[in-house]
């Protein structure tokens, strides 16, 4: 399984962008997703996660009522819609399979980050 995310860059503090990450291969559907961030120096955070039938999400309170995760079985496609972005959203984002709904720091499929820089 491999996992490609996108959608990263630079934007100002108050913008928005949206992260994809697309899986390959037959392994999006029937799994629950998640978005994780690390910053410089920081420990790995959980974000949000997106349950298999997409019924389902949890968003860490960090950015809860301004990022939203969402799924597209059919393009394979996790998103996070961040918006009203802060200067601490600044990290690189990585998204994942969770092993199990609940599990949120468990996962067993992980996919390169893309940078999102948010400036003030």
């Amino acid at each position: 399984v491999q996992l490609q995310a996108s959608g990263g860059g630079l934007v100002q503090h108050g913008g928005s962008l949206r992260l994809s990450c697309t899986a390959s291969g037959r392994t999006f559907r029937g799994h629950h997703w998640a978005w994780f961030r690390q910053a410089p120096g920081k420990e790995r955070e959980f974000v949000a996660a997106i349950s298999a039938t997409g019924g389902n999400k949890y968003t860490a309170d960090s950015v809860k009522g301004r990022f939203t995760i969402s799924r597209d079985s059919d393009r394979n496609t996790a998103y996070l819609q961040m918006d009203t972005l802060r200067s601490e959203d600044t990290a690189v984002y990585h998204c994942a399979r969770l092993r199990g709904w609940g599990r949120w720091r468990e996962y067993d499929v992980w996919g390169q980050g893309t940078q999102v820089t948010v400036s003030s």
